[in-house]
């Protein structure tokens, strides 16, 4: 049974072993005490919390119960006025019996895991690397797959306005077959009107919108291109990072729905809202997203923006002209509509006055024929055989009155002087009939020529009409254009080549 022996006296007089020898002992006493302290302490700073370095001048007890007491679970208010402990927030080890939460430890020392641990850190490394590729591959491939689709709209919208091109260039071959045709009406039908002025007017503005267009297509090419370079060039860079790791057993839309975005291209999307959005990483040479890759990406999303942009001015473009050219045409056709309308009024007052100057030259013949009639018989037959005896003017009545001289009868005189007014009155009379013919004539031309006028004009409306339709292409109105001879239009203007002179 060990003896507890008293507490020696501290009395200098008291001591019996020498002071050399106490001192010698308490040397080695507060060596073995700092020796101690330090290898302890030691030992703790090698597998403690971050955090859980504490003041050398603040003692254990007191420096280990303020480290500990945020590790205590915390008592909250409930909804109902109950309370409840809950682990303090922050990473750590909850332990539910002790109720508290340590937080994550660090060891400075190798652990019997160790080399367990650093193939962990070497696989997760590899890991990183490879998830870093993927996520690469799949911004590639999406960035590829957003310009193909711009592509196939760039090149539908292209479609589009070539098709509009093609109606605006046959606008142009109505217009020029429109200024032939009305070009082969009669010499008094060509006197310059409201129509041939918008005929002009409609080539000049067809002629600026197919300007307009031919340099919105060369545009288009060119973007066109730039493009299809893009994309082969995200290809390429997708096909580069693929072969550096194997594909994942999810699609790389997946990938991208990890990394918190649909797209890497249209940065102007928010994230997704279920997952947190990652950060596009810094370009590095060594690592997944090089320069190169950041540099076609870069190019993909202003190529992106470029293409929506003339996607947009080209719709408008296309939109605008087609309403215009449906605006000059319907300005066009009401035109002609109107001289089609002015000549039938024409041609209706001509019929009417035609119809007059036929009536008076039918009674002026008859007229005519009738004073010609009178002069016959004031002639009197041309034989004196057949002459009465009271026409006879050596009758005895007649000589008994003339034997004086002052008694000579007028008869004789006023016949001459009767039959000389009514032969000027038949000259006159013919006179008028020759100007009345032939204004009649005139008429008779200028209302056949107004006639032929007036069918151009209409089969110009109607052919005007059935080729500004959609369905009609400009290869099919070329086609029509050249067999306009076979048709009612090259009858028409045959007839006008052969229309007789006016006299």
């Amino acid at each position: 049974m060990p003896v507890v022996l008293p507490r020696a006296e501290r009395s200098l007089h008291a001591r019996v072993g020498a002071p050399a020898w106490h001192d010698a002992a308490r040397a080695a006493l507060r060596e073995a005490h700092t020796v101690t302290d330090r290898c302890g302490q030691r030992a703790l700073t090698l597998w403690q919390p971050a955090d859980g370095a504490r003041d050398p001048h603040v003692e254990p007890r007191v420096g280990r119960s303020a480290s500990i007491r945020p590790w205590r679970f915390r008592v909250e208010m409930v909804d109902g006025g109950s309370t409840a402990e809950k682990p303090p927030p922050g990473a750590g080890v909850t332990l539910w019996r002790s109720k508290m939460k340590p937080p994550a430890w660090r060891a400075r020392l190798p652990l019997p895991l160790c080399r367990d641990a650093r193939a962990l850190q070497t696989a997760e490394a590899a890991q990183a690397h490879a998830r870093g590729a993927r996520l690469t591959a799949a911004r590639l491939g999406r960035a590829q797959h957003q310009i193909n689709a711009q592509l196939q709209l760039l090149q539908r919208q292209r479609e589009a306005t070539d098709r509009r091109l093609g109606h605006v260039r046959k606008g142009l071959l109505i217009n020029r077959q429109s200024v032939t045709l009305r070009g082969r009406r009669p010499d008094s039908e060509k006197v310059p009107d409201k129509a041939d002025s918008m005929l002009t007017w409609e080539e000049e503005e067809l002629r600026s919108m197919k300007r307009k267009m031919e340099k919105d297509m060369e545009k288009s090419e060119i973007l066109l291109k730039i493009l299809a370079s893009c994309r082969d060039s995200l290809g390429f860079y997708c096909k580069e990072r693929l072969q550096a790791v194997e594909l994942m057993n999810q699609p790389l839309d997946k990938v991208l729905e990890k990394a918190g975005r649909n797209s890497w291209v249209d940065l102007s999307r928010a994230a997704t809202p279920r997952t947190q959005g990652l950060k596009t990483p810094v370009p590095d040479p060594k690592g997944t997203y090089t320069p190169e890759c950041a540099t076609v990406l870069n190019e993909a999303k202003r190529l992106l923006a470029e293409s929506k942009e003339t996607l947009a001015e080209m719709a408008k473009s296309e939109a605008g002209i087609r309403e215009h050219q449906l605006q000059i045409s319907d300005r066009v056709g009401a035109t002609l509509a109107q001289k089609l309308r002015e000549t039938q009024e024409l041609e209706e007052k001509m019929n009417i006055s035609l119809g007059l100057m036929r009536g008076t030259i039918h009674r002026c013949t008859k007229f005519h024929q009738e004073m010609n009639l009178t002069s016959d018989l004031l002639k009197g037959p041309l034989s004196e055989s057949f002459l009465e005896t009271r026409e006879k003017l050596n009758r005895p009545l007649v000589r008994v009155y003339q034997r004086h001289v002052g008694t000579q009868l007028p008869e004789a005189a006023r016949l001459v002087q009767d039959t000389n007014k009514l032969q000027h009155h038949i000259l006159r009379m013919e006179k008028d009939l020759k100007e009345m013919l032939a204004t009649r004539d005139e008429l008779s031309r200028s209302l056949y020529c107004k006639k032929l006028g007036y069918q151009v004009d209409h089969d110009l409306v109607r052919l005007r009409l059935r080729q500004r339709h959609p369905h009609v292409f400009y290869q099919q109105a070329q086609g029509l254009v050249n067999d306009h001879d076979s048709g009612p239009l090259g009858q028409t203007c045959a007839q006008v080549t052969r229309a007789p002179q006016p006299p």
